[in-house]
């Protein structure tokens, strides 16, 4: 783990550090009805009421002072939240904590601490009658001012949600500058958001970098390695299906994942 960087600042650390953070969760269904009742189970399950519970945790493992929350459920799906956090004290062992890379807390182990900006999340579930494929997205940005990264809330975010494929940017922005005069384009070391991740997850995923050192942008893919087609199909399982409709199936699900992961269509397996 790296240690953090040390320099006296003149007044306000200004760095921007902000994560986008994309999940996707991919599911088979086979029938109208069926298609429906999945965007209705996920329009439930991650609603406004329930993302806004997740971000306010996302606020307490980076630390921050919620000053107001706007929640929507759209009609006929999906949901929106948006935090505006602001600094509050902060502990020089919470600034440890923070500081340096290492994964963040699970979500049954929540700690706390950040400083000034916003949390958003927006959901964005579709499914498409012609291959009975239906996807959920949730598009996450955790941005903040000041000494503390919201990388920290990484863990958390991964086991909020099923998370299949996640593709996650962190990039630093703006300078601050210390007592003698010198800007600091980044107060921390880093070389890739997976140092960000545990252990045990991230042998659950392939996993990509693409980073861009000179200019403070890191990027991350991953795609769970492990398939089961029972976890992909909704109001159906495995048993009700011949063996010709389950590898049918399952060659329409690793596509579409591929295809979200690498960000491009690909040929018909």
């Amino acid at each position: 783990m790296s240690k953090k960087l040390k320099f006296k600042l003149q007044g306000f650390n200004n760095l921007t550090k902000t994560l986008s953070f994309n999940i996707y969760d991919v599911c088979y269904a086979k029938t109208a009805k069926q298609r429906k009742g999945y965007i209705e189970y996920i329009d439930d399950a991650y609603n406004a009421e329930r993302l806004t519970e997740i971000l306010t945790t996302v606020s307490n493992i980076i630390g921050a002072n919620i000053l107001n929350i706007a929640h929507q459920d759209y009609d006929p799906q999906g949901a929106s939240v948006t935090m505006l956090i602001s600094e509050e004290h902060v502990l020089d062992k919470l600034l440890d904590h923070n500081e340096g890379e290492g994964p963040g807390p699970l979500p049954d182990a929540v700690v706390a601490h950040l400083d000034k900006s916003h949390i958003t999340v927006h959901t964005y579930p579709e499914s498409h009658p012609d291959n009975g494929i239906s996807t959920f997205r949730a598009d996450i940005d955790v941005s903040t001012c000041g000494r503390i990264s919201p990388l920290k809330a990484l863990n958390y975010l991964i086991h909020s949600f099923d998370s299949d494929i996640v593709i996650m940017d962190y990039r630093v922005r703006g300078f601050t500058r210390d007592v003698g005069g010198l800007k600091h384009y980044i107060d921390h070391k880093i070389n890739s958001i997976q140092n960000y991740i545990s252990e045990q997850t991230k042998s659950l995923y392939q996993m990509i970098d693409v980073n861009v050192y000179q200019e403070n942008i890191f990027h991350t893919k991953m795609m769970l390695k492990k398939f089961d087609l029972d976890n992909y199909l909704f109001g159906i399982q495995t048993v009700d299906l011949s063996q010709y409709e389950r590898e049918r199936i399952e060659k329409r699900l690793r596509k579409e994942m591929l295809e979200i992961f690498y960000s491009q269509n690909v040929p018909t397996l």
